[in-house]
């Protein structure tokens, strides 16, 4: 893993124009970028067709064409990728749903474990990013803890600096935040 310095050298270079510095930058990023991926996708359906590598390149190709945003650190570059690559998921599973929305309910299953078992249908993905969204509306910053620890892989400290705020704090929207989604669940 390249040091926080390391990437934030070359976010600021890139801010200020370099293209060498994003490549660079994507050289360095790319194996943890790739490890995200990996990891969001065995939540998904075993037969899930995209893979980690397809959703590396799409978030390049949406981080490049997209508007330029001026990340500060290699917490906020992690946390602002790993929001794209739920996006994408969220886009992808929305597309494949489309066609298959009956009556019946969408079911989202948490696990008791640290991290959450999405069940492995493209409407499940769909419910679990309705919950997340109307968590949002709640309580927005337990949804980006969620957001950025769920899908990001970041740790407590890591988030806690990121939204300036302290790890306690954290852990505290992290028990909330699974309480209102168990809750939200059933309703």
């Amino acid at each position: 893993m390249p040091s926080s310095a390391q990437i934030t050298v070359r976010l600021t270079n890139w801010r200020q124009g370099s293209e060498s510095a994003r490549d660079e930058l994507f050289v360095l990023v790319y194996p943890e970028l790739q490890k995200i991926a990996l990891r969001l996708l065995r939540r998904e359906r075993r037969d899930h067709t995209l893979e980690p590598r397809a959703l590396v390149h799409e978030l390049f190709s949406r981080l490049l064409g997209g508007q330029a945003v001026s990340y500060r650190d290699r917490v906020h570059f992690f946390a602002i990728a790993a929001q794209t690559m739920r996006r994408i998921l969220i886009d992808y599973a929305r597309a494949r749903a489309a066609g298959k929305r009956g009556g019946a309910p969408r079911r989202v299953n948490l696990s008791a474990v640290d991290g959450w078992n999405v069940a492995s249908t493209p409407e499940s993905v769909v419910a679990l990013d309705d919950l997340l969204s109307k968590l949002q509306r709640a309580d927005p910053r337990a949804a980006k803890v969620v957001e950025l620890r769920f899908f990001g892989g970041l740790t407590e400290e890591e988030i806690a600096d990121m939204l300036g705020v302290s790890a306690r704090t954290v852990k505290r929207d992290w028990k909330v935040a699974r309480a209102w989604l168990i809750a939200h669940l059933h309703s």
